[in-house]
């Protein structure tokens, strides 16, 4: 496998995967309040790096990725209903630039139309081999019940004075990792790779999961909104933990702890607020702190797929994404 037909391979599984979607026929389904805000939130795009996960681990051990596409949209769908219901739980107005279900339509439709997204997904799931079908389920379940359990801690940190960085991390594993760790066990398996290399194809999704949390983290506050295609600054006016703020308050001396603790309970301008708290951020050092945390998982990712023991032309496609992720603007 040459460098140029990587891209091409990345190309293939994007014009599958939206084949697919499109062959759900969603727009075209009654009640129209049902599916049409379900197509809606569908069409919205996305990079849809998940269910392009799901094909490239099949295609670590199998040349017919198409075999997993069913699966891929499982994880597609299921992302999207997950994004339905966070829109709600935060209040979200936009999500990817357009108004979110909840807010075009009503909390009703916004509710109901992501349960019929997360149904339509196992409806794509268990279009596999019988003697898969178990283990593919566990899978999907338990990937399913971690990004609940990260939903809620990320729920449960609002309110909390008591959050540590080992929290966070566990949290994002949750929230954010476990549904890339998930989404390529789900490939492996429906390519029948041995236990040991399900594992690793997990462990490498597991940590980039994290590394990629970690840098939304860093764009959040220093990238440019142009490129992050975020308002930046944004997790800082919400008070958000973050592993900026966490590494912040853990590392700052008696004085910018005071000044933290003022920023974070006091009502100020948005854009003075982020100004200041960047201003002790930069003193503390937290923007390196947070990139070789990053950077360490990044390499655990990295470090996870070499061991995974196929030739190393079929890893291409992963190594590109790990890549491509890795050198998001910062």
């Amino acid at each position: 496998m040459t460098s140029t037909t990587v891209p091409s391979q990345l190309e293939q599984f994007s014009i599958a995967i939206t084949a697919g979607l499109n062959r759900l026929d969603l727009h075209k389904q009654t009640p129209i309040g049902l599916y049409e805000p379900a197509s809606y939130l569908m069409n919205l795009g996305g990079k849809r790096m998940r269910p392009a996960l799901v094909l490239a681990a099949y295609a670590l051990f199998k040349d017919n990725f198409e075999a997993a596409l069913p699966q891929a949209l499982a994880v597609e769908l299921f992302h999207n209903f997950t994004l339905a219901h966070d829109d709600i739980m935060d209040d979200a107005p936009y999500r990817r630039g357009k108004a979110t279900i909840h807010t075009k339509w009503n909390l009703n439709t916004g509710i109901l139309s992501g349960d019929l997204i997360m149904i339509k997904a196992y409806d794509e799931l268990i279009k596999c081999p019988t003697n898969q079908l178990a283990e593919i389920l566990k899978v999907f379940n338990q990937t399913a019940i971690d990004v609940c359990e990260g939903q809620q801690l990320d729920v449960d940190f609002e309110t909390s004075n008591e959050v540590s960085i080992e929290d966070y991390l566990k949290m994002i594993s949750l929230k954010t990792a476990a549904l890339l760790d998930g989404s390529l066990k789900i490939g492996a398996t429906r390519a029948d790779a041995s236990a040991a290399e399900i594992a690793l194809i997990g462990d490498f999704g597991m940590n980039l999961g994290i590394a990629f949390q970690l840098q939304d983290d860093i764009l959040d506050a220093y990238g440019d909104p142009k490129r992050f295609g975020k308002q930046v600054g944004g997790d800082i006016m919400a008070n958000k933990k973050t592993y900026l703020l966490l590494t912040a308050l853990q590392l700052a001396n008696t004085e910018q702890l005071n000044a933290l603790h003022e920023l974070l309970n006091q009502s100020i301008n948005p854009e003075e607020k982020v100004e200041k708290t960047l201003s002790v951020f930069n003193a503390i050092g937290v923007k390196e702190h947070a990139l070789n945390a990053m950077n360490s998982y990044y390499k655990k990712a990295e470090n996870a797929l070499a061991l995974v023991d196929v030739d190393e032309a079929r890893k291409a496609t992963l190594y590109s994404i790990l890549n491509s992720l890795r050198v998001r603007d910062i």
